[in-house]
């Protein structure tokens, strides 16, 4: 109960500095992520079905956004396509990786069909519109027979976290609601005191908030996984893992801040700008076509209670002097073409932000390979230093924990360590082969450079490397490829075959050569 305690203080502290962020984090979610927004009361008491575009007059923000995260999906993380290859690591001998390379091909196969029966497509597309904001946050669980593994993308709103040394998150704390009668089913290891126990049996269709806590040991290198009823406060789960179930992954980060800026974090002038620029031009459409009037004061309208709005009286001494109409249509005002113009550039710098344009046009030709290639070219030059950030934070830590669920579940078996020396993780997702296909190129013309300076230049090029070199950076499979060895042999075979036919042509040659010196000495004798 003491270390439960503890707990709680640190959680206290996290959320507290999280609190900070809250401000700028609900205007993101009130203008462009409406529907994921839990700043609005609905967590803590508020009604089911309630409105949440109610401040939101311009959709623009809304749809970059779900384009945002479907093209950092397609580019990073594609459905039924494998987005990332498992590879020997340097401690590997040369003499072993190609043998190597075959085995964990399999478990990269393995791999990729147990995620296609779980909701990771599901999941990943929610984390990344988190993403949009700034932090996104996934937490992937062993699970069942029927899906393996569970991956839950849990809303930021309900995350607090510390970071440790070198900027790595440690220590990740959430706040959850459950009800009653599913904590059990939930959490079957748990063990629940007699008084929630008691609570439970007394009230099971109510909810009780639970804190989940996952914290990082440097004692035993393990992560220790709690949770928590804080009325207790008692420790009713507590479990340990060699790797970190939570993946947290920050867009950008600013030196001295653990929260990410996301690009709708950028764009949120331009976006509020855009949101009350239409506010205001539907307001003056609406005055426009209803009007507004002036009437003479004669005593029967109370000024009081005339408001302006469409069809409102306005009641004025006269209109137009003694001889003027008795109902006046107020003057327009308002220059529609004008808003018009700011909302198109409005618009159009949102989009730019949120990386929701193409080149070319999508609605053009069908694209090409190139085509294709160029596309990602430009999406990874866009995303600058978040494209490494999603590569360190959200793919690599993804798949090692997978791994490593997969093998506590033998699913696999695993016996090297995915740690960049023993096995390393490789992505081949089309914004990786896109930037892979540059390395390419530049040894393919590198290479015809060489081969224009004749035979000593040729000398300069390792010419069984070449391939190995294409076929690592395109990510084909190892038992598509022949090994060192197998292509050694295919060369002494070649070079036995030729010296055979060498054979074979000298033997003719010498059989000739002797009939006619035959032949000579016969006619000499003659």
């Amino acid at each position: 109960m003491h270390e439960a305690k503890k707990i709680l203080e640190r959680i206290k502290k996290a959320e507290g500095k999280k609190e900070l962020w809250r401000d700028i984090y609900q205007e993101c979610y009130e203008y462009a992520l409406p529907q994921r927004n839990l700043y609005d009361g609905y967590y803590d008491g508020g009604t089911p079905g309630q409105r949440k575009m109610s401040k939101v007059f311009d959709s623009t923000a809304i749809n970059s956004t779900q384009k945002f995260a479907n093209r950092i999906q397609s580019a990073l993380f594609p459905p039924y396509r494998k987005w990332v290859r498992i590879q020997p690591g340097n401690e590997i001998p040369e003499d072993r990786a190609s043998a190597a390379q075959i085995e964990l091909d399999k478990i990269n196969d393995k791999m990729f069909s147990v995620l296609r029966q779980t909701n990771f497509d599901l999941a990943i597309g929610e984390f990344l519109l988190d993403l949009a904001v700034g932090t996104a946050c996934m937490l992937v669980l062993p699970g069942d027979d029927e899906e393996p593994i569970k991956f839950i993308t849990v809303p930021q709103y309900l995350i607090a976290f510390e970071e440790g040394a070198y900027g790595t998150i440690e220590n990740v704390y959430r706040r959850l609601k459950l009800k009653n009668s599913t904590i059990q089913q939930q959490y079957p290891d748990a063990k629940i005191p007699p008084e929630f126990q008691k609570l439970i049996q007394e009230k099971p269709d109510e909810y009780t908030e639970l804190y989940e806590s996952t914290m990082y040991h440097e004692d035993d290198g393990f992560y220790h996984y709690c949770v928590i009823w804080k009325k207790g406060p008692d420790k009713i789960v507590h479990r340990t893992y060699e790797t970190m179930p939570w993946i947290i992954s920050r867009y950008m980060k600013v030196a001295g801040e653990i929260y990410g800026r996301g690009p709708l974090i950028t764009a949120l002038p331009d976006i509020k700008t855009l949101n009350k620029t239409v506010e205001l031009l539907l307001k003056n459409a609406s005055l426009n076509i209803a009007g507004v009037y002036t009437a003479s004061d004669d005593g029967v309208l109370n000024p009081q209670t005339v408001r302006i709005a469409p069809g409102a009286i306005i009641p004025v001494a006269r209109n137009d002097g003694p001889t003027g109409p008795s109902l006046k249509p107020l003057p327009r005002t308002g220059d529609t073409n004008l808003s018009q113009l700011v909302i198109n550039d409005l618009r159009m710098n949102v989009k730019k932000i949120m990386l929701d344009e193409s080149l070319p046009p999508d609605n053009m030709s069908a694209r090409s390979a190139t085509e294709i290639v160029e596309r990602m070219k430009e999406l990874s030059q866009n995303l600058g230093s978040a494209f490494g950030r999603l590569i360190s934070e959200a793919v690599l830590p993804l798949v090692s924990r997978t791994l490593a669920v997969m093998n506590d579940k033998e699913i696999i078996s695993l016996p090297l360590r995915v740690n960049g020396l023993e096995v390393k993780l490789q992505p081949t997702s089309p914004l990786a082969l896109a930037q892979s296909n540059e390395e390419v190129q530049t040894a393919m013309g590198w290479m015809q450079i060489i081969q224009q300076l004749g035979p000593v230049g040729q000398m300069a090029v390792r010419i069984d490397r070449v391939a190995d070199f294409v076929a690592d950076k395109l990510g084909i499979p190892a038992e598509l490829r022949t090994s060192p060895e197998e292509r050694q042999q295919m060369v002494e075979q070649a070079q036995q075959q030729a010296q055979q036919m060498q054979q074979q042509q000298v033997e003719p040659a010498t059989q000739e050569e002797e009939i006619n010196a035959q032949a000579q000495v016969g006619s000499q004798v003659g």
